[in-house]
């Protein structure tokens, strides 16, 4: 059975979650919860855990708080659950060490199943594919990008484009869906976002960043030369 500490200070949040992973597999897993900062911060350091599912605004402390702390003493897999969705708050979670990150509103099923992958990864039960595309590598498991052998940096929305591209490599991917899958929505403002952060991607990728191509009224698609 794995133990998960959700710290999150709504109650109906806290019990549709509860409720959810404890009935979609009976015996999987077992949630004990803090409805404050500084009680998540307690419990994470007198308890093992599996994985922390962290609010971001909480009372006492803040999520960031809790995450910067944890991570002095242990790699638990963190997981934020919020609904600030500026890009330098999942910058500044990614920085202060935390896993992944989902923007309220979310669908359960999307929550339970990136905890789920989250806890199998920790245990080295599951490892994701190396993608590739000509000298251009991006590996899953620990969010290196491989830039014709020299390792690149990229922000946490070039990383999440990439990512996509690379997982349908081949396939023409519109902008529509580059905006549900990185955003979790999209309009008509935050297409023009997509192209600044299409082109800087393709900045940081030097030489490799022809390997993105647009396909004129479709989308994006990344291929061999």
């Amino acid at each position: 059975m794995y133990r998960i500490l959700l710290v999150e200070d709504d109650r109906n949040i806290r019990e549709l979650i509860t409720n959810y992973f404890i009935k979609k597999e009976k015996n999987t897993f077992e949630v004990d919860f803090a409805a404050d900062g500084q009680t998540g911060l307690e419990k994470a350091y007198e308890n093992f855990y599996d994985l922390l599912l962290l609010d971001v605004m909480l009372p006492e402390l803040d999520g960031f708080e809790i995450c910067r702390e944890i991570r002095r003493e242990s790699d638990v897999p963190i997981l934020f659950i919020t609904a600030r969705a500026d890009e330098s708050d999942i910058l500044n979670g990614y920085a202060l060490g935390c896993d992944d990150y989902v923007v309220k509103p979310f669908p359960l099923p999307v929550l339970y199943e990136k905890a789920n992958a989250l806890i199998k990864r920790s245990k080295g039960l599951v490892r994701s594919k190396v993608f590739s595309a000509d000298n251009l590598s991006l590996n899953p498991n620990n969010g290196r990008v491989i830039s014709s052998g020299e390792e690149i940096k990229l922000t946490a929305r070039e990383y999440a484009i990439l990512k996509v591209l690379m997982e349908n490599k081949g396939i023409i991917i519109s902008r529509d869906q580059l905006l549900d899958m990185v955003w979790g929505y999209n309009n008509d403002t935050d297409e023009r976002v997509l192209d600044t952060h299409m082109k800087n991607l393709r900045k940081a990728l030097g030489a490799n960043g022809k390997l993105i191509k647009t396909v004129i009224r479709r989308g994006y698609k990344i291929e061999d030369c």
